[in-house]
């Protein structure tokens, strides 16, 4: 097919709006639930345009990309709308639409106005094909969409000409691991690591990590391991033009259990503390138990005095300031409201009422 029929086939296409939206959904394996649908656009069935990087790529050529990516989130909010699915909707923009000067603005917000869809349902999710030039321009367009209610995703991290710098520029809600990363990770050390390191980040920046393409059981089970909670792929449900209304039609998902949450008893170390916040890195906080395992209190990662994620000795690198300790609160039957208690390196909790005495000191080892 030449070049002016593609264009000519792209000119039908926008003008009668034949864009068809599938949506693949996105999994909360902590909660066995549809988290949301990402909105893949496809151009007509029996078009040269139907395969995706046709489409967007004569887009691109043509100078209408902007056009072809309004009119692909315009029928991903209907039927998204039309078929009542839960949860949030992903779509997809590239940061040349976002720029784009005599693009109206306000657009996105009106068309969700018309189906019913709050903002706060609805994720931005920016794609990078080509380099990112202007960081602040992009930056202000996205605080744009912000204001206006929206959450943001960064794609395809680690694919994109400058996605770490992005991360670090646009502060987003969602980052999406590339599938490269993904793909055979229960093969890969290294990967592994690569995987852990984004993990770390994300929790420092308070963002929430998708690992996408997950194709194998093996790989599911991996990132289930290392305490990734939202997936998507083709091995829990492909791109279909009906939304995923039920997770228990999903059959790679029923296998997986409900991740347990770990606890800790009183007699627990601060480096045990360490070890378990580093292997379950979506946690924030961790249920302290007593001999009869009715919890007690929680112990908050931001409490610990090395952060989780430190590769260093936990005994060897201890603040200045309560180098022994680590406060949590304690909710027990017989125990005063302001009743805390501290874990020491060497092992076991001591009961003091706020502030406490114990801050700096060893504590006897209890049962």
């Amino acid at each position: 097919m030449t070049v002016a029929e593609q264009l000519s086939a792209l000119s039908a296409i926008l003008a009668q709006r034949r864009i068809h939206s599938l949506f693949q959904p996105i999994m909360c394996l902590s909660e066995h639930r549809v988290f949301g649908h990402e909105a893949l656009s496809r151009g007509p069935s029996n078009s040269p345009l139907h395969a995706p990087l046709n489409l967007f790529t004569i887009a691109r050529q043509a100078g209408r990309l902007t056009e072809l990516e309004a009119a692909c989130r315009e029928s991903a909010c209907r039927r998204f709308s039309e078929q009542q699915l839960q949860g949030k909707l992903f779509l997809n923009i590239s940061p040349e639409s976002l720029l784009e000067p005599h693009y109206p603005s306000g657009l996105t917000l009106k068309l969700l106005e018309q189906v019913g869809l709050p903002p706060n349902r609805v994720v931005i999710e920016l794609t990078e094909h080509t380099p990112t030039d202007d960081f602040q321009l992009l930056s202000n367009a996205l605080h744009h969409y912000r204001d206006m209610g929206f959450s943001i995703a960064l794609d395809d991290l680690g694919a994109g000409y400058s996605s770490l710098r992005l991360w670090s520029e646009l502060r987003p809600e969602y980052v999406k691991i590339d599938r490269h990363f993904i793909d055979g990770i229960h093969r890969d050390p290294l990967k592994r690591e690569f995987v852990g390191s984004i993990l770390q980040i994300a929790r420092a920046s308070k963002a929430q990590v998708i690992a996408e393409g997950i194709e194998l059981a093996e790989e599911l089970a991996v990132l289930v391991e290392m305490g990734v909670d939202l997936v998507q792929g083709y091995l829990l449900g492909r791109p279909q033009e009906m939304g995923v209304r039920d997770s228990g039609l999903l059959p790679a998902l029923t296998q997986v259990p409900l991740a347990e949450q770990p606890t800790v008893h009183l007699n627990a170390t601060i480096g045990q503390l360490l070890e378990l916040f580093g292997r379950y890195q979506h946690l924030e906080a961790l249920e302290v138990v007593d001999a009869d395992g009715r919890g007690c209190g929680l112990i908050h990662r931001d409490a610990l005095p090395v952060p989780a994620s430190s590769r260093v000795n936990p005994l060897l690198q201890q603040p200045d300031s309560n180098p022994r300790c680590v406060a949590t609160t304690v909710v027990g039957a017989g125990l005063p409201a302001n009743t805390v208690a501290a874990a020491t390196v060497n092992g076991g909790w001591k009961l003091a009422s706020r502030p406490g005495p114990f801050a700096g000191e060893p504590a006897p080892t209890t049962a």
